[in-house]
């Protein structure tokens, strides 16, 4: 790199956000987020962990093949069957890049390794010697560095870099460092390891004392200029430092922080809402940037000042980040083209079948509401993106509820197959979803979770709910949107059940019931 202020944007959505529990993605899912990010700017892409088992050595497979700009990645242990597979997988990328790692903390290497400090060394040697035989672009990566001895770890950094290394990652891997300790200890490696010119510096933070972000930028200014982030922060335990954060941080602190990335931030919104509905982790109503509060004002003093001005509270405006505003626009009187026109504002371009699915199911939500928000319209088309590929589709829904148990008669379409049952249930929620078992049995998995959140306000307004199922250590998670909570309900549960059905390695078909 000749730009020092420029900084390199990874995303690891793909492969660290997807090992939060029950966050996995199937390869349509994945393909769908690749091109997202990639209309975002993302300078590289972590697709996948390719050893991990066949379907993530597929999608990563299939990310690698349809990216058209951004490298794209894959994580490898220290050993030559890893790295070999993780070659495998992204070779035929335009980008590719083979990210090895191994650990270098003395807690860890004792623990979980149960190897030396000079046989880890000898590791990190044979690793990127191989790794850099298969592929120019080589990622090293010290797990747990923040906790690793500082002179072990620059001998480990010299290792890599004369074995070939073009970028070195310094993973804040438990969430332990503060913004001083990790800007001074990439301030540290750089200025004492010899050839550290050689090589690109990256971070990857998690966020287990919230620290992500700020540890982040800290190493930013002290030298790093690869950024490891995802969307929405999701990653294993309290996830890892939001990408959107990170890129709009920079933006609007210019002044403080004098670096540029190439995000797209008005695809920033979008990207969060797919990733959300993608795995049914709800992003929470005051999170930064994304948040559904991000940009609400309650407090009269608040709505005073902006009313004036709204640079009085708001320190970037709605549509840098791609947010729509809530305006009452369409209804049950608009046609086709006042439809594609704002479909194509909010940045959607469906095919003629998916448009017109998505219009007969705007149409048939604006007869049921007041007022049809663009929030509604976006969990609308996403909801459709997400159910597309699915084998179990929900065709109709009727619910009988009272004083007495509850009745549900559910419809699926599963494989093109129309199958119908009728049960009784502790609630219709609980009825429903005893149809859904009669007609698929999967005795086996147990429901987790169940939550329903309100696109928007009002007792007319459209139900997102998000399903999560948990067999045999397996999980998935659902999501279905609709202005009837019972038949959002059925959708998220039947997505959850396509997602488990494809893990199992079955097809749908094979687990109906008979008749």
């Amino acid at each position: 790199m000749t730009d020092q202020t420029q900084i390199l944007i990874f995303d690891t959505t793909l492969r660290d956000g997807e090992q939060s529990p029950g966050c996995s993605m199937n390869i349509e899912e994945k393909l769908q987020v690749a091109a997202q990010l990639e209309a975002m700017g993302v300078d590289i892409i972590e697709a996948g962990f390719a050893i991990a088992s066949q379907g993530d050595f597929d999608a990563t497979s299939a990310v690698a093949k349809h990216c058209t700009r951004a490298i794209v990645a894959s994580l490898a242990r220290a050993g030559a069957k890893d790295i070999e597979r993780a070659w495998d997988a992204v070779r035929h990328a335009k980008r590719p890049r083979i990210h090895t790692f191994i650990a270098t903390s003395p807690l860890h290497m004792r623990v979980k390794l149960n190897k030396s400090s000079d046989e880890v060394l000898e590791a990190v040697e044979r690793s990127v010697r191989l790794a850099r035989k298969l592929c120019d672009d080589v990622e090293w990566s010290a797990e747990d560095a923040t906790r690793s001895e500082p002179d072990f770890l620059a001998r480990c950094i010299e290792t890599a870099i004369r074995e070939g290394a073009t970028t070195i990652n310094l993973p804040d891997t438990v969430g332990y460092a503060t913004p001083e300790t990790y800007g001074a200890m990439f301030r540290d490696m750089i200025a004492r390891v010899p050839n550290a010119d050689r090589a690109i510096f990256s971070t990857h933070c998690h966020n287990d004392l919230g620290l992500g972000v700020a540890n982040t930028l800290a190493a930013v200014a002290a030298g790093a200029r690869q950024v490891e982030s995802t969307i929405n922060g999701i990653g294993e335990r309290a996830g890892n430092a939001a990408i959107e954060e990170i890129a709009m941080a920079m933006k609007v602190r210019a002044d403080v922080l004098p670096f540029r990335t190439g995000i797209v931030a008005t695809e920033i919104t979008r990207a969060s809402r797919l990733v959300s509905g993608i795995t049914g982790f709800q992003v929470q109503p005051n999170k930064a940037i994304v948040g559904a509060n991000a940009f609400a004002h309650e407090s009269g003093i608040h709505q005073d000042g902006m009313i004036k001005d709204a640079s009085t509270y708001e320190i970037m405006t709605p549509e840098s980040v791609g947010l729509t505003h809530s305006n009452l626009v369409m209804g049950k009187h608009s046609g086709r083209a006042a439809f594609r026109q704002k479909l194509e504002e909010m940045g959607y371009e469906l095919g003629d079948n998916a448009f017109q699915d998505a219009f007969d199911r705007f149409k048939a939500l604006a007869d049921a509401k007041k007022s049809v928000f663009d929030e509604d319209i976006l969990a609308l088309v996403d909801d459709e993106v997400l159910r597309g590929h699915d084998g179990i589709q929900v065709r109709e829904v009727e619910i009988h509820c009272g004083t007495g148990p509850a009745r549900a008669i559910l419809t699926l379409l599963v494989d093109g197959v129309e199958h119908t049952a009728a049960t009784r249930g502790n609630g219709p929620v609980d009825a429903l979803f005893n149809a859904v078992r009669a007609l698929v049995p999967h005795a086996g998995a147990v429901l987790e979770r169940y939550e329903v959140h309100a696109v928007t306000g009002g007792t007319d307004a459209q139900a997102e709910v998000s399903v999560l199922l948990s067999e045999d250590g397996r999980t998935t998670r659902g999501r279905g949107a609709h202005h009837d909570t019972l038949v959002a309900s059925a959708r998220a549960y039947a997505n959850a059940l396509n997602k488990l059905i494809v893990k199992r390695g079955r097809a749908p078909v094979d687990a109906v019931a008979a008749g």
